[in-house]
């Protein structure tokens, strides 16, 4: 389970996007998307944060014990 992944692919399909919709809306490739809903850990920071501002939300550091 990776939250990432699901909270992109969830929130994606709220909007009624495809991939290929969501990346175009998004200003990303295709790529970075499907890395992403796949969990890949090799991320470019910028464009996860590009794609999560979709939705309002950036990545932020959180303690680990808390999390």
């Amino acid at each position: 389970m990776n939250p990432l992944a699901d909270f992109v692919k969830n929130r994606r399909k709220q909007l009624k996007c495809t991939q290929e919709e969501f990346a175009a809306k998004a200003g990303v490739a295709l790529t970075v998307i499907r890395k992403i809903e796949q969990g890949k850990e090799n991320l470019s920071l910028s464009k996860v944060n590009q794609v999560l501002r979709m939705f309002g939300q950036v990545l932020a550091p959180v303690n680990q014990k808390q999390a």
